[in-house]
């Protein structure tokens, strides 16, 4: 525990940037905006305007670019600038170093994704529901993007750009065109679960709790995985 401790404070610091600060801010405030908006309404089904906007926003938008942004840098910053091989001058193994930066990406995106999507489902009036399935929901999404950030942005260059377009392609257009193909977005898990927790119907919502719980947790497990075997791979002296 104690390598992966040291870790994860030169990691999580190096992706907290000025200006990776002010985007994540943004992003907050708008939820927490959009948030009073909805509350502030005559809306006949709070509940249900508050897990719209959280499904729509939050889930779709602020989760995964957010994660995205800092989980694709935990590894990426380090390749591009020549520090990785600083990393791997520590004793300690190749997976703990990969769970090291998946740990990192966890606790930088977390407080930024989830604080102000929990806030924003309160101050919708929709109930104490809502902002449980808000808080459930949002947090596995971030562990489920993370794992997959984390392995991007070690592997490709100009992860963010990727990043964008797999989150507007694959998990804002294919995911959303059918059951079968939304099985493989992180969201359709997320969505699952809020809706199940909320007591609300949202489009393409399906999953079982028991899959919209352990389905994220699979896919951050493969991230992690498939990080440590491409670090065991690569050179960087």
């Amino acid at each position: 525990m104690r390598p992966i401790r040291a870790l994860l404070g030169v990691l999580a610091s190096s992706v907290l940037t000025k200006g990776r600060l002010a985007v994540l801010v943004v992003l907050g405030a708008i939820a927490i905006g959009v948030g009073v908006a909805v509350g502030a309404s005559d809306n006949a089904l709070p509940t249900q305007a508050g897990a719209d906007l959280v499904n729509g926003y939050g889930l779709a938008l602020l989760a995964p670019v957010v994660t995205l942004v800092l989980a694709s840098a935990i590894f990426g910053n380090t390749v591009e600038d020549g520090t990785l091989v600083y990393l791997w001058l520590r004793p300690v193994g190749r997976a703990t170093l990969a769970l090291a930066g998946y740990l990192a990406a966890v606790l930088v995106a977390l407080p930024a994704v989830v604080l102000p999507l929990v806030v924003a489902a309160a101050l919708t009036g929709g109930g104490a529901e809502l902002v449980v399935g808000v808080l459930l929901s949002s947090t596995l999404g971030v562990l489920g993007y993370a794992g997959l950030f984390v392995a991007v942005g070690l592997v490709v260059r100009r992860a963010l750009a990727w990043g964008i377009v797999y989150i507007l392609i694959w998990e804002g257009f294919i995911a959303r065109a059918g059951t079968s193909s939304s099985q493989l977005s992180v969201q359709y898990y997320a969505r699952s679960l809020l809706a199940e927790i909320a007591e609300v119907d949202l489009r393409l919502s399906g999953a079982s709790p028991v899959a919209a719980v352990v389905i994220p947790l699979v896919f951050a497990a493969v991230g992690v995985g498939f990080t440590a075997a491409r670090l065991h791979r690569m050179s960087v002296a």
